[in-house]
């Protein structure tokens, strides 16, 4: 077991590694100068340059690359000295460090992973995904409970009355979740339920979890404008886990060991629960993890429609203004997280299937 979690934590740093270098080398060839986008278009040339010098972007490419690595790396090497050198450790820059290894003006140093700083209002990147990551994550998680619970629920139901009309409802509804974009089920849900609805529901078209108080007693938690987003983006998981958990049941209750879990007497209840569901639950586990990550990276359209604040939108903002050092740590902290989940993922599928391990 040990050597298979290795290899899977091999393949996630492989896997980061390329999409650190993909996002550098796509965000560097961008047009736009970062100096003008930071200074405006009157800046005189001096400030620019001086901008670009700070940034390190007179330097060749490879050597801001090298750069990139080091900010990002929780274990860098820095200058102690020189605070002209673009590897200088500045405390304002990588706050607290632990130091590991000094030789000479060169330091070896743990320190939080560094994402640089935003163009337009100068803060930290880190500090502005931490503000939204939250309410995505409360998002995805509220969405996908929903999903797995409906949709294995709803799947056991069309499995137990196959072709009665409670599945072949659920059949039409699947396609449709299946085949529907989030962005179109976002507006058609806001629609329905905001305009159409509103008297009888009360659900807002936009809100995100903490309200402010009119009274100015300060802010409160609206749990109403979580249900049209939630809602809206549990749809399509929810869809594929009813076909997932209806096919895979029906799949596992023709095999052998449960006709012999059947001719030796044993209750429906213990088969299904104890030997048809537990088996038939292995592509749902795998299907839930890769719709959990995608939730988290795929909620900024949902996230914009109902101006829910979490990462979506700063996404949607920080393109807008073409803050490309917000978009590069959007990417780069949405793609950690999708390497961390599939890798945990793998872990559960192969305690769940020792077959996994072995190949």
């Amino acid at each position: 077991m040990l050597h298979f979690i290795l290899k899977r934590l091999w393949y996630g740093i492989l896997v980061l590694f390329g999409v650190i270098v993909v996002v550098f080398l796509l965000f560097n060839v961008l047009p736009g100068d970062p100096a003008r986008m930071m200074l405006g278009q009157r800046a005189d040339s001096a400030s620019v340059a001086t901008i670009n010098r700070d940034l390190g972007r007179d330097r060749p490419l490879p050597v801001q690359f090298l750069n990139y690595l080091n900010d990002l790396s929780p274990v860098s090497v820095h200058n102690r000295t020189r605070q002209e050198s673009m590897w200088y450790l500045d405390p304002a820059k990588y706050g607290k460090t632990i130091s590991l290894l000094k030789a000479g003006n060169a330091t070896v140093v743990i320190k939080e992973p560094y994402l640089r700083r935003s163009y337009q209002s100068k803060r930290p990147v880190s500090g502005i995904l931490a503000e939204g990551f939250l309410n995505t994550v409360i998002l995805a998680v509220v969405a996908m409970a929903f999903a797995i619970l409906a949709g294995i629920a709803i799947g056991i139901l069309c499995a137990v009355y196959r072709n009665s009309l409670v599945d072949r409802l659920s059949l039409i509804f699947s396609v449709l979740g299946m085949s529907l974009p989030s962005f179109f089920i976002a507006i058609l849900n806001a629609w329905i339920f905001a305009f159409v609805l509103v008297r009888f529901t009360g659900l807002n078209l936009s809100g995100s979890l903490y309200a402010v108080d009119d009274f100015g007693r300060g802010t409160y938690i609206e749990i109403k404008n979580l249900i049209l987003p939630a809602l809206t983006l549990a749809i399509r998981p929810l869809a594929i886990i009813v076909e997932l958990t209806r096919n895979s049941l029906l799949d596992v209750l023709t095999q052998d060991y449960i006709r012999t879990a059947r001719a030796k007497g044993l209750s429906k209840s213990r088969i299904f629960l104890k030997h048809a569901l537990k088996n038939a639950l292995n592509p749902v586990v795998t299907a839930v993890s890769g719709w959990l990550a995608s939730l988290l990276a795929g909620a900024v359209f949902v996230e914009y429609v109902f101006d829910w604040k979490g990462i979506g939108v700063v996404i949607v903002n920080a393109l807008d203004k073409y803050d490309f050092p917000v978009v590069m740590g959007a990417v780069l902290f949405i793609s950690i997280i999708l390497i961390l989940i599939n890798f945990l993922v793998d872990i559960l599928y192969g305690m769940l299937d020792p077959r996994i391990r072995l190949q």
